[in-house]
């Protein structure tokens, strides 16, 4: 059983433009529309580089509302509706169904985390109530827990569940799953370091923080390899690598909030318990920036 993929090439895991007083829409409607501007194939919305953790239940769902309206169709909307109780993450991907996502990123459950059989049952329950596909999301340094590819093939035949976004770093877990899922589920790389990587097992694009600051070029890099210039697609990828690294070396999102805010793109604030980067750190980034020509 193939399934359309909810998008190819490269999807932004955008900021959520935040200050003092909550979320900033006036920047946030600029920034989306700047990122459909350069080209970029779809976007993640409130998921982890969202701050979709410590945004408020009535903030989470107006900032849904809020980007589905202004991307209008333009390109795809995927929300970050995960949560480590699954009730709420029910209803607040029925909710975002309801005002017009595309499609939605669940991640696994953090801090009480899961059995195998527990992440089936969940992803289960989610899918069963969503009208629109699911994409697992798989970070195990952050929720302690990892998807394993047996399971992926345990879900692999639920028809609101097409994807995975793989941020676990261990290739040979992502070599299994491939195996095992075939077309059933559309694989992203989940890492802006290892795009390249997952594209040459079948992969078909990535969800990127580096996007944030370069959309054409992060879509830039999956179009060419999805073309047949491999060379090409792997130059980008190694060209970025001091970039990509700059923006992991303190939890994301602190790092790329900095980098947006030199863009001018938004204030450089982050809520608790995150904090903003470190001088020493940030010097380094904003000199890559420079050297890349984004400031």
């Amino acid at each position: 059983m193939s399934k359309n993929p909810v998008f190819v090439g490269a999807a932004t895991a955008l900021i959520t433009p935040l200050n003092a007083r909550g979320v900033d829409y006036d920047a946030f409607g600029r920034l989306i529309d700047w990122q459909i501007e350069k080209g970029i194939d779809a976007l993640v919305i409130a998921g982890t580089t969202g701050e979709g953790s410590t945004l408020s239940d009535e903030e989470h769902r107006e900032v849904l509302r809020y980007s589905a309206e202004r991307i209008a169709g333009r390109v795809p909307m995927i929300a970050g509706t995960g949560s480590n109780d699954t009730a709420y993450a029910v209803d607040l991907t029925r909710f975002a169904c309801s005002v017009g996502a595309d499609a939605m990123l669940v991640v696994t459950p953090y801090y009480n985390k899961a059995t195998q059989k527990g992440l089936v049952r969940m992803f289960t329950e989610i899918a069963d109530a969503s009208t629109r596909p699911l994409i697992l999301y798989n970070v195990p340094s952050r929720t302690g827990v990892t998807i394993e590819p047996a399971t992926y093939a345990a879900l692999a035949d639920h028809p609101m569940i097409t994807g995975i976004k793989e941020a676990g770093g261990n290739i040979s877990k992502i070599v299994e799953t491939a195996a095992l899922v075939g077309e059933k589920l559309t694989i992203y790389s989940g890492n802006d370091d290892q795009v390249v990587p997952i594209l040459s097992m079948g992969g078909k694009g990535v969800i990127s923080v580096l996007s944030n600051l370069m959309p054409r070029e992060t879509s830039l890099m999956v179009h060419r390899f999805l073309r047949g210039d491999v060379a090409g697609s792997a130059k980008m990828q190694m060209d970025y690598l001091p970039l990509i690294n700059a923006l992991f070396c303190e939890v994301n999102p602190i790092p790329v909030k900095a980098a947006m805010a030199a863009m001018g793109w938004c204030e450089n604030y982050v809520r608790l318990p995150l904090t903003t980067m470190e001088p020493e750190h940030e010097e380094k980034l904003l000199a890559l920036m420079r050297a890349q020509g984004l400031i």
